[in-house]
């Protein structure tokens, strides 16, 4: 990484300040605010300026993010993105950036493997029906995946920064308390009962009525799938509440830090400040907030407005310059227009600069990305947006 990184005393200013002291930086915002781009974005620039092996984790990125990595495609095994990409922009990175897709599925069976108390349970695990078919949903397995699979690599040691994109949620906490809520599902009476002997639950009078149907509808076979799925699963229940306390103290970590990701819109502002303040409520260290499609700064610049003014109300003391193109009248229409939309787009930036400077207070970082005229569709792309937020 940087030959000289900044103490955790210091306030940083600018987005390479924050990550050159952090192992871990999550991207997390509502969906369709631009984080994963953002995180790829940032990933790169850790890359080339700070050095190191930068590794961006995502989940279920855009293919055009695969090709401006200059991947065809990558899955849950990291892979590097080519020298051969930087070079096609112009550049010659420091350190390496490596790339990583979570396969939700496929981080549930490592995570049995890893905690199965021996093969037989393990291979049991893997074979249930009822496995098979939820494990890529059971018990918001995206959110707990993620951070599992984020708590796996960084204890590795392979990576000088890791920057995650959070899974898309309908509640931007999910992926916070899923830790937690693993933890408290393996002490749930709701488990314990799935897990009492079959002979005890259909002997209770409480839970016989509901079996009876359940064993009607469902039929036989399906009870005693999930109650072996649930036995089994008990039985790695210590690894994963410990595994999942260790998840939530990285989380806490003064090595991780947040970049909380939206636009100015009133949806994705109003669930940005609500996730603020939810990781201040947590002690959990909140490094940049980062708004996407943000108005140009010029559009505030009071110089500005006379002219807007003057194509408003005398556009013919422009129109002959341009007399060649149209008619008179349909030249002074088209600079009256060009005028108040000015007019009116001044207004809106000066707006958001308003809620900007009101959501200032809290992170270390503040950054403003501009409209892109295009797509990103390689790393040049990447990079450019990248520029806009790391100094």
């Amino acid at each position: 990484m940087a030959p000289r990184k900044p103490t955790d005393t210091d306030k940083a200013r600018t987005l390479e300040q924050l990550l050159a002291t952090k192992e871990i930086a999550i991207s997390c915002g509502s969906g369709g605010v631009g984080k994963t781009t953002t995180a790829a974005a940032a990933a790169a620039m850790a890359s080339v300026h700070l050095g190191g092996k930068v590794l961006v984790l995502t989940v279920d990125p855009a293919k055009r993010l695969a090709n401006a990595l200059g991947l065809e495609r990558f899955g849950n095994t990291e892979t590097q993105v080519p020298p051969s990409a930087f070079a096609a922009a112009g550049v010659e990175p420091r350190g390496e950036l490596w790339a990583a897709m979570l396969d939700t599925k496929q981080s549930w069976d490592d995570l049995v493997r890893r905690h199965a108390p021996d093969a037989k349970t393990k291979d049991a695990i893997l074979a249930n029906s009822i496995y098979q078919n939820i494990s890529g949903r059971f018990v918001q397995s995206h959110d707990y995946i993620a951070m599992e699979r984020l708590y796996e690599i960084h204890t590795a040691g392979t990576y000088d920064l890791i920057v995650v994109d959070t899974p898309p949620t309908r509640n931007a906490m999910d992926f916070l308390e899923a830790p937690e809520r693993m933890s408290d599902f393996f002490s749930s009476k709701l488990l314990r009962w799935l897990t009492a002997p079959s002979k005890n639950r259909v002997m209770s009078l409480a839970s016989k009525p509901f079996y009876t149907v359940a064993d009607r509808i469902l039929g036989s076979q399906f009870l005693e799938d999930i109650a072996e799925f649930f036995t089994l699963f008990q039985s790695m229940a210590p690894g994963f509440v410990e595994r999942a306390d260790a998840v939530s103290r990285t989380l806490g970590d003064k090595r991780t830090t947040f970049l909380v990701v939206s636009t100015l819109e009133a949806a994705p502002l109003d669930e940005a400040e609500f996730f603020i303040g939810a990781l201040e409520e947590r002690k959990l260290h909140l490094g940049a907030l980062i708004l996407n499609k943000v108005l140009p700064s010029y559009l505030r610049r009071t110089a500005s407005t006379p002219v807007a003014k003057k194509l408003i109300s005398d556009p013919g003391s422009v129109s002959p310059a341009l007399a060649d193109l149209a008619e008179p009248a349909d030249v002074e229409r088209v600079l009256s227009t060009i005028g108040e939309s000015f007019l009116n787009y001044q207004v809106v930036a000066k707006r958001e600069a308003e809620q900007r400077a009101g959501l200032a207070s809290s992170p270390e970082v503040v950054a403003a990305v501009p409209y892109f005229d295009a797509d990103i569709h390689n790393l040049g792309g990447l990079l450019a947006l990248g520029e806009k937020i790391w100094r």
